[in-house]
């Protein structure tokens, strides 16, 4: 397959973001846009939740007001996730859903294999842990969650190179038996960083090998391009979706 790769690395908060990830959904399900990854990051730093979560479930909403932390809610599943600026690469994919990727398991572990592969290639022995994240040692260093409409998916995900885990762990709120299930007392118990495991990152190296990952993992032919005016007015109509009370608060 032919696989368009965006780098929006500059960073866009978190409304945005979330907008532009649903309007490449939106547009590959018009036949609009090609097959896509793009990778970026949120600036400044934010809180997405899971489409299903409670908000109050979640996140710790005392520590992210008190600190002026954007958040919102994803289209995608999953749990919540604490988005730094300087620590965390966010990628999206969409693609059609056919052959292996009609099997949402199968799906996770393909595309995850990207990040796999770019973790092994760095001298980390990462590996993949249904349903959808990423671990070294059994601690999390990625996690990703998926969306499908009329014959396309959206997956998104995160890799953390440099988290600051103690904000992290500020910021979000983890059932106590989903962490009793992974045998730890603690959401900083539970993840790890790429700096944790290797030392200082080089961040181009890093979304080079990114990128080379998802082209094993896919068998794709990659080729770069930029956010085109259509991509960006989708989006643009989407971004006050996100910043609505009634939508980050839905449940």
């Amino acid at each position: 397959m032919k696989l368009r790769v965006i780098l929006d690395l500059e960073g866009r908060d978190a409304y945005w973001q979330m907008a532009i990830d649903e309007a490449l959904l939106q547009l590959r399900v018009r036949g609009e846009v090609e097959n896509t990854l793009r990778l970026y990051r949120f600036k400044p730093s934010a809180v997405t939740i899971g489409y299903f979560q409670r908000v109050g479930d979640a996140v710790n909403l005392e520590y992210i007001k008190a600190n002026s932390i954007d958040f919102t809610r994803r289209i995608t599943g999953g749990g919540s996730v604490y988005h730094d600026t300087n620590g965390e690469v966010t990628y999206s994919i969409v693609l059609p859903v056919q052959g292996v990727l009609t099997d949402v398991l199968e799906s996770y572990r393909v595309i995850c294999s990207a990040l796999v592969y770019t973790l092994r290639k760095l001298g980390v022995n990462a590996e993949f842990a249904p349903v959808n994240d990423v671990v070294v040692s059994g601690r999390k260093i990625s996690g990703s969650a998926q969306t499908r409409r009329m014959g396309v998916l959206l997956q998104h995900g995160t890799l953390m190179y440099a988290t600051n885990l103690d904000v992290l762990e500020k910021t979000l709120v983890a059932p106590r038996e989903k962490l009793a299930s992974k045998g730890v007392k603690s959401i900083r118990e539970r993840v790890v960083t790429l700096k944790d495991i290797i030392g200082e990152v080089d961040v181009d190296l890093l979304v080079k090998t990114f990128i080379e990952g998802f082209k094993q993992a896919l068998n794709a032919e990659i080729y770069h391009d930029e956010l085109s005016e259509k991509e960006l007015r989708v989006a643009s109509e989407l971004v006050g979706k996100y910043k609505s009370p009634e939508w980050i608060y839905k449940r």
